[in-house]
C-alpha cells in the first residue's frame, strides 16, 4: 500500500513539472512573438537607371529570407547581411541588443510609383513579414541646363581664394517659397512652405531672414527635428530637398498681398576644379563655398467673402460643428444657470466671434468664458472652442430661451452654413429667503414699535407758572415744523434713490464712463508693461463695457450693428461711431498680428481715451 502511494505521489509532481515547463516554455514563446521586429526600409523617391539600397532590418536571427516579387527592379547584389551588438547597465541592471540588417542593391527600370511587398523570413520555426514600401521612380536629369523659375536671376558664388573653380550657381541649390492655395478665401488658412533645392552637399547654415507676413494672422507649423533630405524633380532636374519653416496663414483683408522676398546664407562643400594624387588614387579637391539663397516673391489674390451673410455670421472661415449643454433647466431663483457651447473644426478658430445668446432681461448676465484648445495644421487650427454663459434668474416663473444660431463659411462648399442649437424651457422656482447669493433686490418687512410700560415718579414735583408753558409757543411750533420739513425731504430724496437704484439700466448709463476709464488705467498699466495680449484684451473690455453700459444693450447681445443702429438713433454722426468700430478692428487683429510697436500700442490707447470723451459730449448734447 505504501509503494502504492509513493508511486502516485511521484506521478503527481512530475505532472506539475510538465505543466510548470509548459506554462514557461508559452510564455516564453510569447515573449519571443511580441519583441520580434523586422522593419523594410529604402528611399521615398529615386532615380531611373541609378542604383538604391534596400534594407531589412531584424530584431533576431533569422534565416531563409525571401525576397518578394519586384519585376519593376533589377537586383544588382545582396543580401549583404550585417549584425550589430550593444549592451549597457543602467542601476546595476545589464541589457544586451542584437540586430540583423540585410541589404540590397535594386535598381529602378523604369519611372512611376511603384510597391515593394512585404518580405518573408523564419525565425524559430515561424514565419514573419515586414511592411511594404511605395517607391517613386524619377527620370533623370535633363542633359539640358535649365534656371530655376523661383531662383531669380542667374548668380554664381566662388570660393574665395582657390585657385580652381569652385562655384555654385542658382541651377546648383536654391529656395522656393511654395503656397498650398493662391487665391483663398478671407479669413481662410493656407500654408506657406520655405523649401531647399540643392544637389550639393550643404555644410552649413548662416544668416536665416524669412519675409514678414503683413496682413495676415501668422501660425507656426512644427516640423520634425529629424526630417531627411526627399529627392524631388523641379523643372527636369531632380533635387533633395528639406522644409526649412512652414507658416499657416490666415489673410485677414481681401485683396492682393504681397510677401516679399527671404533670404539664408549656406555653405556648400563643392568640386574645386583642381585634383591631387593620394594613396587611394587620383581624387578632386572639395572646397566650401558660401552662397546667399534668396526666396521667390508671391502676390496672393485673396478673394473676399460672398456679400449674403448671415445675421449670426461669426466671422468664422472653415469646417466646424457646435454642440451644447445646459447644467440645469429648473433651478430656483437666485442660482446659477450656465450654458455651455462647444465649437469643434478645422478653420480660423482664433479669430471666431463667441455666438450670442438672449437671455430674458430679468436675468442677470455675466461676461462668457472662453477656453481653447487648438493643433496648427496644414489646413489651419484644429481643436475645440468652448464658451461658457452665466446668469442668475432673479423671479421665478417659466423662460423660454431663444434658439442660439452659429453661422460660418465653408471654402470647400463656397456657401455659409447655420448651426442651430433648439430653444430651451427654464422653470425658475420661488428663491429661499435665507438664500447666500448676493441679491439686489430689496423685499418689504413690517416694522414693529414697541414700548415698555414705564414706573410713576416718585418725590417732590416741580411746578412750572402758567405764563411759562413751552406749549403753545413759537419754540413748541418750530419742534414740530423742523423734523417734519426734514422728514419730508428725506422721504422725497430716499425716494428719489430707489427709483434709481431700482432703474439698472440708469445705473449703468451713469456708471459708464467712471468703468470705462478704471479699465483704460489698468490699460495703460499693461501698456507701459509691454504687454500686448492684456493691453489689447483691457481696450476691448473698456470699449464693449462702456457702449454695453452707455446703450443699456446686454454684452451677450451686442454688436457692431446693433451699436451702429442705436448711435444713429441718437444722432450721432457716423465718423465719431466709425473711430469706435476701427478701434475694436484694430484691436481684435493686433491680439494675433505680430508683435506691434509701442508707437501702435500709444495711439490705440489715445484715440479710444478721446473718442469715449467726445462719446460723451455728444450723448449729453442729446439728452
Amino acid at each position: 500500500m505504501l509503494i502504492y502511494w509513493h508511486i502516485k505521489i511521484t506521478r503527481m509532481r512530475h505532472i506539475y513539472i510538465y505543466i510548470l515547463l509548459f506554462a514557461m516554455l508559452s510564455a516564453g514563446a510569447d515573449n519571443i512573438l511580441a519583441q520580434v521586429t523586422f522593419k523594410a526600409s529604402a528611399p521615398a523617391a529615386v532615380v531611373e537607371g541609378e542604383q538604391f539600397r534596400l534594407s531589412y532590418l531584424l530584431n533576431k536571427e533569422g534565416k531563409d529570407l525571401r525576397l518578394p516579387d519586384i519585376p519593376d527592379f533589377d537586383v544588382l547584389f545582396g543580401p549583404s547581411v550585417s549584425t550589430s551588438f550593444s549592451q549597457r547597465t543602467v542601476n546595476g541592471k545589464t541589457t544586451s541588443e542584437s540586430s540583423v540588417t540585410y541589404t540590397y542593391i535594386l535598381v529602378a527600370k523604369k519611372t512611376g510609383t511603384f510597391t515593394i511587398p512585404a518580405a518573408s523570413i523564419k525565425i524559430n520555426g515561424s514565419n514573419y513579414e515586414s511592411n511594404s514600401l511605395q517607391i517613386k521612380v524619377l527620370p533623370p536629369d535633363e542633359s539640358s541646363s535649365q534656371e530655376p523659375s523661383a531662383g531669380g536671376e542667374r548668380r554664381e558664388e566662388r570660393a574665395s581664394g582657390s585657385t580652381g573653380t569652385a562655384t555654385v550657381s542658382s541651377n546648383d541649390a536654391f529656395i522656393r517659397a511654395i503656397v498650398s492655395k493662391n487665391d483663398p478665401y478671407e479669413q481662410e488658412g493656407f500654408t506657406v512652405t520655405f523649401r531647399l533645392y540643392t544637389t550639393l552637399n550643404v555644410v552649413n547654415f548662416g544668416k536665416i531672414q524669412f519675409p514678414e507676413f503683413e496682413g495676415f494672422m501668422v501660425e507656426e507649423v512644427e516640423l520634425p527635428s529629424n526630417q531627411q533630405l526627399q529627392l524631388e524633380r523641379y523643372n527636369g532636374r531632380n533635387y533633395y530637398t528639406a522644409d526649412l519653416r512652414k507658416t499657416l496663414l490666415f489673410p485677414q483683408r481681401p485683396g492682393q498681398i504681397a510677401i516679399p522676398r527671404g533670404s539664408l546664407e549656406m555653405v556648400f562643400s563643392v568640386p574645386s576644379g583642381r585634383r591631387v594624387s593620394t594613396f587611394f588614387g587620383t581624387q578632386e579637391v572639395m572646397v566650401d563655398v558660401k552662397k546667399e539663397l534668396v526666396t521667390n516673391p508671391l502676390s496672393i489674390n485673396v478673394k473676399p467673402l460672398p456679400a449674403n451673410k448671415p445675421t449670426s455670421y461669426a466671422n468664422a472661415v472653415g469646417a466646424f460643428t457646435l454642440k451644447s449643454g445646459m447644467n440645469a433647466t429648473q433651478v430656483k431663483a437666485n442660482e446659477a444657470i450656465t450654458m455651455t457651447l462647444e465649437i469643434s473644426g478645422t478653420g480660423n478658430l482664433k479669430l471666431i466671434r463667441n455666438p450670442e445668446i438672449e437671455f430674458p432681461n430679468n436675468f442677470e448676465v455675466y461676461d462668457p468664458t472662453v477656453s481653447n484648445s487648438f493643433n496648427v495644421t496644414t489646413n489651419g487650427l484644429t481643436g475645440i472652442r468652448k464658451i461658457e454663459y452665466m446668469a442668475i434668474p432673479r423671479y421665478e416663473g417659466t423662460y423660454t430661451l431663444p434658439a442660439v444660431e452659429f453661422a460660418y463659411f465653408d471654402p470647400n462648399k463656397k456657401k455659409y452654413e447655420t448651426l442651430t442649437v433648439p430653444e430651451q424651457k427654464l422653470e425658475i422656482a420661488k428663491g429661499d429667503s435665507g438664500s447666500g447669493v448676493a441679491n439686489t433686490f430689496v423685499s418689504r418687512q413690517d416694522v414693529k414699535v414697541e414700548q415698555d410700560i414705564r414706573f410713576l415718579k416718585t418725590g417732590k414735583p416741580s411746578y412750572l407758572s402758567s405764563t411759562t408753558f413751552f406749549v403753545g409757543s413759537f419754540g413748541y411750533w418750530l419742534w414740530y415744523l423742523i423734523p417734519l420739513v426734514i422728514l419730508i425731504l428725506f422721504y422725497i430724496i430716499n425716494r428719489k434713490q430707489a427709483r434709481e437704484n431700482a432703474n439698472v439700466a440708469l445705473t449703468r448709463t451713469r456708471k459708464a464712463n467712471k468703468m470705462a476709464i478704471k479699465r483704460l488705467k489698468a490699460a495703460n498699466k499693461y501698456l507701459k508693461e509691454q504687454n500686448k495680449e492684456r493691453f489689447y484684451d483691457e481696450v476691448l473690455r473698456a470699449t464693449w463695457g462702456y457702449f454695453s453700459d452707455k446703450l443699456s444693450i446686454p454684452v451677450a447681445r451686442l454688436s457692431r450693428s446693433n451699436i451702429e443702429e442705436e448711435l444713429s438713433r441718437k444722432n450721432i454722426d457716423e465718423e465719431l461711431a466709425g473711430k469706435f468700430i476701427q478701434i475694436l478692428d484694430a484691436c481684435e487683429f493686433a491680439r494675433y498680428a505680430p508683435a506691434e510697436s509701442n508707437a501702435e500700442m500709444d495711439r490705440i490707447y489715445n484715440d479710444t481715451m478721446k473718442a469715449i470723451e467726445e462719446m460723451e459730449n455728444k450723448l449729453r448734447k442729446v439728452k
